[in-house]
C-alpha cells in the first residue's frame, strides 16, 4: 500500500500552526482563536482515523480497476505519464472539488473544511470525516482505468493536499504574478473560502489555478472575504460539524412529499428547498441583482 505521506506531514502541520498562532498573537491579529483551532484539529484527526478504513477502500477499488480493466500498459518510471497524472489528477480533483460545491450530496462532506469562520493554518486540517463514503473517491478511477498504476494516482492526491495546507494563511498577501497566473495561492483559496456573494462557488484549483481560468469560475481578491459559511454552524463540536449537513438533509428527507423533492435535497445544490424558503448560490445572486 502506498505511504500515508499525511501521516508523516503531521508534526510539521503541528509546529507550524503554533508558530502560526504565536505571531498572529504578538501582531495582535484576529484570524486565529483558540477553540476554534482545536475544533480544526479534532476534525483533521478524525479524518485520519476514518481515512485508515476509507483509504484502503479506494486503494483496493483502484487495484482492482487497474488489474481487470486497464486499457494500456505505461512503464511505471516513464516520466510522461507521471506528467499526465499530474496534470489529469488536479484537473480532476478541480471537478471533484467543484461538484463538491454543486450538489448537495457531496457538499454535506466538504461543507465540513469551510465551517470555519476564521482561516489559518489550523483550519486547513478541517477535514471530512465522510467523503470518502460518500464515494467521491471514485472520480479518480478513470485514472486506473486508462492504465496509470494506483500507486502513481495516491501519490498525487496526497501530494496534493500537502501543497494546500500552506496557502491557508492570511500572513501571505500575494506571490509573484507569474506564481498566481499558474498556481493555487493564498489570496486565491482565501476568495474560495469567502462567504461574500462575489466569492461563493469560485477558485476550486487544488494545485494548479490554470483551470478556474479555463472553466470560468476563477474569481481575483478585491477585498478581505468573510469566512466560513453563509450560515454559520456556531459549535466547536468537531462531531457534530462533521456530521451537521447530513443531519440537515435527513430532516428535509422526513418532511420530503414527492420523488422530486427527495431528488432536490440530496442531489441539488446548497440552499435548495422546495418552497422557496432557503436560496441557492444562483438564486442569491439573481436576488442582489433585482436589488
Amino acid at each position: 500500500m502506498t505511504p500515508q505521506l499525511i501521516l508523516y506531514a503531521v508534526p510539521f502541520f503541528l509546529i507550524t500552526v503554533l508558530f502560526e498562532s504565536w505571531l498572529a498573537y504578538k501582531e495582535h491579529r484576529d484570524f486565529i482563536e483558540a477553540k476554534d483551532s482545536l475544533t480544526s484539529i479534532g476534525l483533521g484527526l478524525g479524518n485520519l482515523a476514518v481515512g485508515t478504513i476509507t483509504k484502503s477502500l479506494a486503494f483496493v477499488t483502484y487495484f482492482y480497476v487497474y488489474d481487470h480493466w486497464r486499457v494500456a500498459d505505461f512503464q511505471f518510471n516513464w516520466w510522461p505519464v507521471w506528467v499526465f497524472a499530474f496534470l489529469a489528477e488536479d484537473m480532476t480533483y478541480y471537478w471533484v472539488h467543484r461538484i463538491s460545491h454543486e450538489v448537495r450530496f457531496y457538499w454535506a462532506s466538504h461543507m465540513v473544511h469551510h465551517s470555519s469562520p476564521k482561516y489559518n493554518l489550523a483550519a486547513a486540517l478541517r477535514q471530512t470525516w465522510t467523503g470518502n463514503l460518500t464515494g467521491g473517491f471514485l472520480f479518480w478511477a478513470w485514472l486506473p482505468l486508462l492504465g496509470v498504476h494506483p500507486f502513481i494516482v495516491f501519490f498525487f492526491q496526497q501530494t496534493s493536499l500537502l501543497y494546500q495546507y500552506w496557502i491557508h494563511t492570511e500572513f501571505i498577501q500575494k506571490m509573484p504574478n507569474w506564481f498566481e497566473q499558474f498556481f493555487n495561492t493564498p489570496s486565491h483559496h482565501r476568495v474560495h473560502h469567502g462567504t461574500d456573494l462575489d466569492y461563493l462557488d469560485t477558485n476550486y484549483a487544488g494545485v494548479l489555478i490554470i483551470w478556474d481560468r479555463i472553466f470560468g469560475s476563477f474569481q481575483t481578491e478585491k477585498e478581505r472575504p468573510h469566512y466560513g459559511l453563509t450560515k454559520q454552524i456556531e459549535s466547536y463540536n468537531p462531531a457534530k460539524i462533521a456530521f451537521y449537513e447530513w443531519v440537515q438533509i435527513g430532516k428535509d428527507l422526513i418532511h420530503a412529499k414527492s420523488m422530486k423533492q427527495v431528488a432536490g435535497y440530496l442531489f441539488g445544490p446548497p440552499g435548495w428547498s422546495d418552497d422557496g424558503s432557503r436560496l441557492t448560490v444562483e438564486q442569491m445572486r439573481a436576488e442582489a441583482k433585482k436589488k
